[in-house]
């Protein structure tokens, strides 16, 4: 008999219909994972700090840019950022972000919080895969981004100033089969700063006094990973001549170190000089991604790194082959309109361009040469580089497709020592325009 305290027992119809829409509600139930993880994602086009993102013994803070029109499967680059930097240094100070929105990449950039805001590039733990340190902590920010994003695991890559630099170095050593490649302004080679006092600084190594065959910096590399024998990342280094913090002969010994991880010979495959005082060499290849690209800026300090870079590293990895707009040719001509208004010592210039031809031009460079004596000091529409000389103004993310005949106007300030006429002639995505 039935009673109110007693359960009652269901049919069994009842029982099996219950037990197939449980059955149903697991299957297609996200798993609790997914769920937080999908919940982590960052603001879209806002840095953002993640916390809980995995181990980190060494106290790192982890920030994230994601741009809106993030893509499926995206790259992710890790910016890193100098001694006495943050993350938000790195992030307002470069144009990886920029970049980023036109071709929807994420970004980690790291932020030491130990008193000398340096990367651990010199303890015991740095320099082994896995050891700890400041390497580990920054795995754990990639595979955060990985699960998050559905990231390409096969395009992730590093870039770095200074401090920054060697990090760079010290994460494509620890971890060969993370990164695909990475880029190095004023740093030193894999293994140059290490140290067993604890001290984070090795004054040799910066004085530019360590000096190694090739084969033994390789070796260096090849130690931080026992046993590995998969490929390793590409490598683009930078330095100035005149380098008075890192000195300059330590980007020779890079150079040694990574031909040397790569297994490539030290004569270049190409050398030439893309702009006023740089000297590029290529090695193991000629292109665009050539095993390692070393660029040495006459008469430049530590302080290298300026405005414009950043494309020449997003090009050597490959990212602005996908996510967004590609230059490409106009199939017919272009016209360039140009107007100076000149004071002084300084001047400013408005320049319009115009898609004659038949075919939408999706991203474009506008390429110059200014007078002697005019430099620069800032602009509108484009991004400038260098400041003088053959210069390149490359759209920004809201004016890069001109329709037929669509124009655009852009502009620069400079100063001039005396000639403040207009650039004689224009090119754009490197066909010659009209100019008038």
């Amino acid at each position: 008999m039935y009673t109110p305290h007693s359960p009652r027992r269901a049919p069994r119809a009842v029982l099996t219909a219950l037990l197939l829409l449980l059955a149903g509600a697991l299957l297609t139930a996200p798993p609790a994972s997914a769920r937080t993880e999908a919940a982590e994602a960052v603001p879209a086009a806002t840095l953002t700090e993640v916390t809980g993102f995995g181990t980190n013994p060494s106290n790192l803070q982890m920030y994230v840019y994601a741009p809106a029109n993030v893509t499926a499967h995206p790259a992710v680059l890790v910016a890193v950022h100098w001694c006495g930097g943050s993350a938000s240094a790195m992030y307002s100070g470069t144009e990886y972000a920029q970049l980023a929105d036109r071709h929807g990449f994420v970004i980690v950039y790291p932020s030491v919080t130990r008193n000398s805001k340096c990367f651990d590039v010199s303890s015991p733990q740095a320099l082994k895969r896995g050891g700890g340190s400041d390497p580990v902590g920054i795995k754990s920010m990639i595979d955060w981004v990985t699960r998050t994003y559905s990231a390409d695991t096969s395009r992730v890559y590093a870039t770095g100033i200074s401090s920054g630099a060697m990090m760079t170095n010290v994460l494509l050593g620890d971890y060969p089969d993370v990164f695909a490649a990475g880029a190095a302004f004023a740093g030193v080679p894999f293994g140059c700063f290490a140290t067993t006092d604890g001290s984070e600084w090795n004054s040799a190594c910066s004085g530019g006094t360590v000096i190694r065959t090739p084969q033994q910096w390789g070796d260096l590399v090849r130690g931080a990973y026992p046993g590995y024998t998969g490929p390793r990342p590409r490598m683009q280094l930078w330095h100035g001549t005149e380098d008075d913090v890192l000195r300059y002969p330590n980007f020779g010994e890079e150079i040694k170190q990574w031909t040397a991880v790569r297994g490539i010979g030290q004569t270049p495959a190409a050398t030439d000089s893309p702009q006023s005082g740089w000297t590029r060499t290529r090695y193991g290849g000629t292109g665009d991604q050539a095993p390692v690209e070393a660029i040495s800026l006459q008469g430049v300090g530590h302080n290298l790194y300026a405005w414009g870079m950043a494309s020449r590293v997003i090009t050597f990895f490959g990212l602005d082959s996908g996510g967004g707009p590609t230059p490409q040719p106009p199939t017919g001509p272009c016209r360039v309109t140009v107007s100076t208004s000149a004071w002084n010592t300084g001047l400013t210039a408005s320049v319009t361009i115009t898609n004659t031809g038949t075919s939408t031009v999706n991203g474009w460079q506008l390429g110059f040469t200014l007078p002697a004596g005019q430099t620069i000091t800032n602009g509108w529409g484009a991004t400038y580089a260098p400041a003088s000389g053959a210069v390149t103004a490359t759209n920004a993310t809201y004016n890069g497709t001109l329709a037929p005949n669509a124009s655009v106007t852009v502009g620069y300030q400079a100063n001039h020592t005396g000639n403040s006429a207009p650039p004689g002639s224009f090119t754009v995505n490197g066909t010659s325009c009209a100019v008038t």
